[in-house]
């Protein structure tokens, strides 16, 4: 039975580098929109277009993981799942193509992830440009898991080694 590994988590943790190192441990097709978003419309787009590029980043993306499910293969997705309802609705998803679901928790201490993100956009490769103000815009986008979505979830810390949550 495939299963679709779900990549939680705000900017600058560490997602899209976790989501690398398990597509190479398990084999796993990875989706990561940020580096699809890039390579169509440059590493800075401009803000009043984002929310349109990202729409049909997601929209092709979503329809590629669900083809590569339903041909029985594992699928990473290195979405940030920043809301309950994104996170539903992948889970939705993955049940609809018989497939199971983990979820992946990953946090480090704010100061971190600023650094990670001012040391990124000196080098760009496939990721978004993330100015300070932008990172302070988002948190209140950002919604944490909540008390029932926490059984079963994988929490990796900084350095991402990966722990499993007691049940």
């Amino acid at each position: 039975m495939p299963i679709v590994h779900l990549i939680h988590g705000y900017l600058g943790v560490g997602k899209t580098t976790f989501a690398r190192r398990l597509e190479r441990e398990i084999r796993a097709v990875r989706f990561s929109p940020d580096e699809w978003l890039t390579r169509l419309y440059g590493d800075d787009p401009p803000a009043e277009r984002f929310d349109d590029f990202m729409t049909r980043v997601f929209d092709i993306a979503n329809e590629q993981w669900r083809a590569v499910v339903r041909c029985g293969a594992d699928v990473i997705l290195d979405y940030g799942f920043w809301t309950r309802s994104w996170r539903d609705a992948a889970r939705a998803g993955a049940a609809e193509l018989g497939a199971d679901v983990r979820l992946y928790a990953l946090s480090c201490p704010e100061e971190l992830a600023r650094h990670r993100i001012q040391e990124r956009n000196r080098n760009l490769r496939g990721s978004v440009f993330v100015a300070d103000a932008t990172y302070d815009a988002l948190k209140s986008r950002f919604l944490p898991l909540q008390a029932d979505e926490l059984t079963g979830v994988v929490h990796v810390d900084t350095t991402g080694a990966a722990v499993r949550c007691p049940e």
